[in-house]
């Protein structure tokens, strides 16, 4: 009996050993000019809305930031990614997949999402967000940053391989947009010079909004410098080694997008 415990316990925990093994990279800007205190906004917009509390405040302080969109976020909100168009001075739209799949082919889900299983998978995730990011902007996408900010060290490998810098970053300001309004004003507010911040804009019904918006306000305010990650050198740590990318060349795209993962 005690072994068959012990067998029992071996593959409950099997998964946790797993996803141990993924890595959330950490992007910060290398050097910032250090007279004042620099960063890197960059917002996810996964699927649902467009939240304007944050999206209207950014084009009206004049505010750049990264924005990350997914394919399914791009066919449901076309007046939310006409703004971004209007705005280049402003918004870079980077790749944040084509159906908002984790990057992980070791365990089979994080945080209650499906993840790719696959690196065939994880290809067409990559390569799907890419081409409706092209479509939608005329723009060949340089960074990709899949669903949770965390990733299987073999789709680490195949989406550089692809061409595509990692999008980590190094403070969370609002745990997927779960965190009440006055605690993600207060992380986004410390931001640290060097820092890229991620954060959600497409939660408008969540306090999180609310908090992002005054955060980044108190920001700017204080003299922070924002900036576009295509504008800044970067390091990612990404675990076995460290990536250096200086403004990188968008990757070319293939002529057509593998077969697109399934999600359900």
């Amino acid at each position: 009996m005690r072994l068959v415990r012990l067998i029992a316990a071996a593959f409950a925990f099997a998964p946790v050993a797993a996803q141990a093994a993924d890595v959330e990279p950490r992007l910060t800007i290398v050097a910032p000019d250090p007279s004042v205190r620099t960063v890197a906004l960059t917002l996810d917009a996964c699927s649902g809305a467009t939240d304007h509390r944050v999206l209207d405040m950014l084009v009206a302080e004049a505010i750049p930031a990264t924005v990350f969109v997914t394919h399914r976020w791009i066919r449901s909100n076309p007046a939310g990614l006409a703004t971004l168009k209007a705005h280049p001075e402003l918004f870079e739209i980077e790749n944040h997949g084509e159906n908002h799949v984790p990057a992980v082919t070791d365990v089979s889900q994080v945080f209650g999402l499906k993840t790719a299983g696959s690196l065939e998978a994880v290809r067409a995730e990559v390569a799907g967000g890419a081409a409706a990011v092209e479509a939608a902007t005329g723009e060949r996408p340089r960074w990709y940053r899949d669903a949770t900010a965390r990733y299987s060290p073999d789709a680490v490998a195949e989406i550089k391989a692809q061409g595509f810098a990692i999008a980590g970053y190094s403070l969370n300001a609002d745990m997927g947009a779960s965190l009440m309004a006055p605690t993600v004003a207060r992380r986004v507010a410390a931001a640290k010079s060097g820092d890229v911040i991620i954060a959600h804009i497409n939660q408008p019904g969540r306090a999180a909004g609310e908090g992002l918006a005054a955060g980044i306000r108190a920001l700017k305010t204080a003299g922070a410098r924002f900036m576009l990650l295509k504008d800044v050198e970067t390091r990612l740590d990404d675990g076995p080694e460290t990536t250096i990318a200086v403004r990188k060349a968008a990757p070319a795209l293939p002529s057509a997008a593998p077969k697109k993962a399934r999600t359900s």
